[in-house]
């Protein structure tokens, strides 16, 4: 799950550009693919610096950062369902009017007070920002927590586990190891979150299964494999075609 902890952790600047930069070269802070450094990547008769890139990539594949950001979870957001349909229609440089006119909702007017309650919002993320930053300094006793996957489909209080919690659990449920079995998997939300967490790291970011490949890698963690890839899948770890004939690990 480094992808998802790094993504938790990047600058404004990368979140806006979408990737980040490391020795070997640039990762797709939304995917996870990676443009060595040092190369010329060909592309429709045209050359590519790596850096230029991994931009096009995330233009392609993504659509914009913008468009993958308001497309989380209102909880991972903070954004209303309502909030995030205005920032995309501003973001696609309609007048208030025509987003009254799209949406159908009040007037002109009711757009500004919408858009300043959005800045507004922005003022109140800046604050909090700089107080969170300044709280480091001091708060010697906050604990580390597990960063959630971006994927997450049920945002509640089974998220707030620390890092110390993660490492308990894992523990106790997985004896032999986390390349070990599994125990039990009838578990407490948290406990099981947890696990699926770790589980979820067997699977390759980018790679595609078929169903008997997931199946084959379950059984080195459970008896009850399709239990486990029920919560995989539920959980936001893991997706699939609906037949079934592909499955792949979400970034």
């Amino acid at each position: 799950m480094e992808l998802q902890d790094r993504f938790w952790n990047a600058t404004i600047e990368e979140l806006k550009q979408g990737f980040f930069e490391e020795d070997h070269g640039w990762v797709c802070l939304l995917c996870g693919r990676e443009i060595e450094k040092g190369l010329i990547y060909p592309d429709d008769g045209l050359l590519y610096e790596p850096k230029r890139y991994i931009a096009l990539h995330v233009e392609r594949e993504h659509g914009s950062v913008f468009q993958y950001l308001t497309g989380l979870d209102k909880k991972l957001t903070g954004l209303t369902d309502h909030q995030s349909r205005l920032l995309q229609l501003f973001y696609q440089g309609k007048s208030d009017a025509e987003v009254q006119k799209e949406t159908g909702i009040g007037s002109a007017s009711t757009i500004r007070n919408h858009r300043f309650a959005l800045k507004e919002k922005e003022r109140q993320a800046k604050v909090l920002l700089t107080l969170m930053e300044l709280l480091k300094e001091k708060d010697a006793h906050s604990p580390s927590f597990v960063p959630m996957h971006k994927s997450a489909k049920m945002v509640d209080e089974r998220y707030n586990v620390t890092e110390e919690e993660r490492v308990a659990i894992l523990t106790r449920l997985f004896p032999s190891g986390t390349d070990g079995k599994l125990t039990k998997f009838n578990l407490k939300e948290k406990q099981r979150y947890v696990v699926l967490r770790e589980i979820a790291t067997r699977f390759q970011l980018g790679k595609t299964y078929t169903e008997p490949e997931v199946n084959e890698i379950l059984k080195g963690v459970y008896d009850d494999y399709v239990t486990v890839r029920r919560f995989l899948i539920e959980y936001g770890f893991i997706d699939r075609e609906p037949d079934g004939s592909k499955y792949w690990l979400i970034s």
